[in-house]
């Protein structure tokens, strides 16, 4: 394939160098857009050495009258990525500001385009930064998520752009190239083909037009178990509750298509725990399999004011009531469906995990809810433990099926989803 890699002035761009050495390793060309900030940061001499390719930088490099062409570029190239993509360089992209040849050339490609950011985290989080990387992934862009980490700033938060190994995964999946090793290894997985249904994130439940109840979810637990599907080949449905996270893989939303592609996630946002509920009982029916890491509200108030609820003169009392029961309407539609099959139809029997975050009595609690709820299995973590829960990026847990117990250590949430997709697998 060939392959456009935009680099923008950040101190990430020396990653750039890995990017290029293992795409040029899985036999694809490389041709690097680097804007006058980029130069700054790595040597044209350093990139061009890596590509075998001059590098390109302005629209004219010589005063003879010959030029870069960026329509060129964009009819030559069957991907595009941007890496790092710095917050500025997203601005110009979402809003068509054309002043250097990396812009006109994203402008005018032809063929996907994906873009690893990389900023400092109160970059990363400001709504302008958010608003032009929401208005990018509508127009098809693919994100690919920055990390968590130490920031060039020596402050520690999410921005650092993603590894390269990552990226390229994430791009080369994306592209079904047949060099890839992982899209071999999704062919052959169990999951190749699967249609899979996940929920993921907090819900949130109306008090007022300003204020609601919710929780301290990210959502990163149920994305990445997501992407883990996805690199196994399955079509994901993803509902999700409100959150800014998205997958690195390639994801499209509800309202875009009818359904997923293998190794493609579909995302149905929601709000409430009324939303969820209809969404995840509506996919269920045509899914093989279901996640439930969605942290959804167990209450919700039973009136929703129409208007702000002022703070003078007011003792706010909320009455709240019980939520849908997702997992136990879930476990329903699964005895429902399993008990209508053949004898020997094991093969197409609904499967449905589940997780349990408690504070103590941790495994009888997780055994009763897996009982309660007809789960296959069901995925403890408790608060006790540090490093899991809620907003972190690992996660400690335990595996509870009928038979057995199986206890991890703390890993990161990416890994952590690896063993849940692996025991999954084992009952397909």
């Amino acid at each position: 394939m060939n392959i456009v890699l935009g680099i923008t002035g950040s101190i990430a761009a020396y990653k750039a160098c890995s990017i290029i050495r293992l795409l040029v390793k899985a036999g694809h060309e490389v041709q690097v857009v680097i804007t006058p900030a980029g130069k700054e940061f790595i040597t044209p001499i350093t990139l061009s050495a890596l590509t075998s390719k001059p590098v390109i930088s302005d629209f004219f490099s010589q005063r003879d009258g010959t030029w870069h062409s960026h329509v060129s570029l964009g009819l030559w190239a069957d991907a595009m990525l941007i890496a790092p993509a710095t917050a500025s360089t997203i601005g110009k992209m979402a809003h068509g500001i054309a002043d250097n040849m990396l812009i006109t050339t994203y402008l005018s490609m032809k063929a996907p385009v994906f873009l690893a950011p990389a900023m400092d985290l109160d970059m990363w989080a400001h709504p302008s930064t958010q608003e032009n990387l929401s208005l990018l992934r509508q127009r098809g862009v693919t994100v690919i998520e920055p990390a968590s980490g130490e920031l060039a700033s020596h402050l520690v938060g999410k921005g650092r752009m993603e590894e390269p190994e990552k990226i390229v995964e994430s791009l080369l999946c994306a592209l079904n190239a047949p060099s890839h090793p992982a899209n071999a290894a999704a062919e052959a997985s169990p999951l190749a083909g699967q249609r899979i249904l996940l929920t993921a994130g907090p819900t949130y439940e109306r008090i007022d037009p300003v204020r609601f109840i919710g929780n301290y979810s990210s959502g990163k637990m149920g994305i990445a178990l997501a992407e883990e599907c996805a690199r196994r080949g399955a079509e994901v449905e993803l509902v999700l509750g409100p959150t800014p996270l998205r997958p690195a893989m390639p994801y499209q939303d509800s309202k875009a298509v009818d359904a997923p592609a293998a190794g493609q996630i579909r995302i149905t946002s929601v709000e409430s725990a009324a939303e969820m509920h209809e969404a995840a009982t509506h996919l269920y029916a045509t899914c093989r399999s279901a996640i439930l890491c969605a942290a959804v509200a167990d209450f919700t108030p039973d009136q929703v004011a129409e208007q702000k609820i002022k703070r003078v003169g007011n003792d706010l009392i909320l009455h709240l009531c019980p939520t849908p029961d997702i997992a136990r309407a879930l476990g329903e539609m699964k005895r429902s469906y399993n008990d209508g099959l053949k004898a020997d139809a094991d093969g197409k029997r609904k499967l449905l995990v589940g997780f349990a975050l408690e504070t103590h009595d941790e495994l009888q609690h997780a055994r009763e809810k897996m009982e309660r709820k007809n789960l296959d299995f069901i995925v403890l973590n408790s608060l006790q433990d540090e490093g899991a829960g809620f907003r972190y990026d690992t996660n400690k847990i335990t595996i509870v099926s009928r038979d057995t117990e199986t206890a991890y250590p703390l890993k990161s949430k990416v890994e952590v989803a690896k063993d849940i997709i692996d025991r999954l697998t084992t009952l397909l």
